[in-house]
């Protein structure tokens, strides 16, 4: 049994650090995903405009893969410090790409910038290393909350960002990247100089079985290594597939409601608003559904999270894109849902798992749910394209079926098991 070790002075420190990193960080990302694929339309045309969504996604998922090894032989700050690092050198290419009129070069920056979404992501799993069991739920929906307020005020810096560009002599398109590049060194110096002592490194020795600080003798888990033990493991089985279904449909339906808006002839004020609801519903209640995994447990809240998401289906499968109301409520359900089958599924999966192996493990988690996500952006044009918005619904539906199954089937291997066994 996990011994509880975090001073609870110390860890409300944790939370709150990291939560102001995640501010941080929201802004630089949301402030290049702004632009991003105005600028790859402008240095090559619009067709690359999704490229360039989906390269920031997949850079996060493949930087996953250096910065959890990092943490897991040198402790939580490192692997943060060196994702915010390669973030700002990925902004820095994406503006001598746009300086030079080179669209790969800008691309390969976009892909690197993905390290600011590699941090933010493994700051949730940071912040439950010392959490008390009972409260582990809402202490990492905390973390996931505070990138509501970056998220809002990134986009909105675009503008005033690309005018400070231009009066430097730098592209317009590329200010808000300049904006990435102070705030991810911002964040980098905050989580560096506030985590301290490693959070991790505490929960390490807390078990004198687990490798000693500093030792470098920590074990060498690779991804397959990782992906078997989260096979092993029931429960981190079903906490993998809530966050990995749960984002993949997210992202498939978002990302082709403002497509099916402007098929129905809405401005881009509708649009934004109907987007803007989703991301509300998002990261609005976090808290919330943090406290009701701790008290209910995480499985009863992806079940709930899995049901909000077929009403979402239900709902915005049969809106026109004339009813910008009944999407807007459709998304906004969406956007409830992911936040229950992440922060529950989240949660679950890190508890399932030895502290020595969690960094590895979570890697491997937020590299799957990214490939995946990102795989969803793309095949949702095509789908649309060859059919309809509707049937996009009901292909995101048949997948949160999928979850359902295998929350079935996770219950009754529970069953089967010795508590010991249950937690392997």
């Amino acid at each position: 049994m996990e011994p509880h070790v975090a001073n609870a002075a110390h860890q409300k420190r944790i939370v709150t650090a990291l939560a102001l990193a995640q501010i941080l960080g929201g802004i630089g990302v949301a402030a290049g995903a702004a632009v991003g694929a105005l600028l790859a339309a402008d240095l090559a045309s619009e067709s690359f405009s999704g490229l360039a969504a989906a390269s920031s996604v997949i850079g996060a998922a493949v930087i996953a893969i250096p910065v959890t090894r990092l943490m897991t032989v040198s402790g939580r700050r490192p692997g943060l410090v060196l994702a915010y690092m390669i973030g700002i050198i990925g902004a820095l290419l994406v503006i001598l790409g746009a300086e030079i009129r080179v669209f790969p070069v800008a691309l390969i920056g976009m892909i690197l910038a993905g390290g600011g979404t590699t941090a933010t992501l493994q700051s949730r799993y940071a912040a439950t290393d010392l959490a008390n069991p009972r409260h582990r739920g809402r202490d990492l929906s905390i973390v996931i909350w505070a990138t509501t307020i970056g998220s809002v005020i990134g986009p909105n810096l675009a503008d005033p960002m690309g005018t400070m560009a231009e009066r430097v002599g730098l592209p317009r398109l590329s200010g808000p990247y300049l904006m990435t590049i102070t705030v991810y060194i911002l964040a980098m110096v905050l989580v560096w100089m506030m985590l301290r002592p490693d959070p991790l490194h505490i929960l390490q020795a807390a078990d004198p079985e687990k490798k000693p600080r500093g030792t470098g003798a920590a074990p060498r888990v690779s991804l397959r290594a990782a992906m078997d033990l989260i096979s092993r493991s029931p429960a981190a089985s079903l906490g993998l597939a809530s966050t990995v279904f749960g984002h993949a449909v997210m992202v498939a339906v978002m990302s082709m409601t403002p497509v099916h808006l402007q098929h129905g002839e809405q401005t881009l004020d509708i649009i934004g608003l109907v987007i803007s609801g989703h991301i509300t519903g998002m990261y609005i209640a976090s808290p919330l559904v943090g406290i009701a995994a701790d008290r209910l447990g995480r499985r009863p809240i992806i079940l709930t999270g899995a049901a909000i998401l077929l009403i979402s289906f239900a709902i915005s499968g049969t809106a026109t894109g004339h009813q910008s109301t009944q999407l807007m409520v459709g998304l906004f359900l969406l956007g409830l849902g992911w936040s229950c089958t992440m922060i529950s599924g989240s949660t679950l999966l890190t508890e399932s798992i030895e502290a020595e192996h969690r960094p590895r493990v979570q890697g491997a988690a937020d590299l799957t749910m990214g490939i995946c996500g990102a795989l969803a952006g793309l095949s949702s044009g095509v789908i649309v394209g060859l059919a309809s918005y509707a049937a996009l619904n009901v292909i995101a539906a048949a997948l949160v079926v999928a979850l359902l199954v295998i929350a079935a089937i996770e219950r009754s291997r529970t069953r089967l098991l010795t508590p010991a066994q249950s937690h392997q």
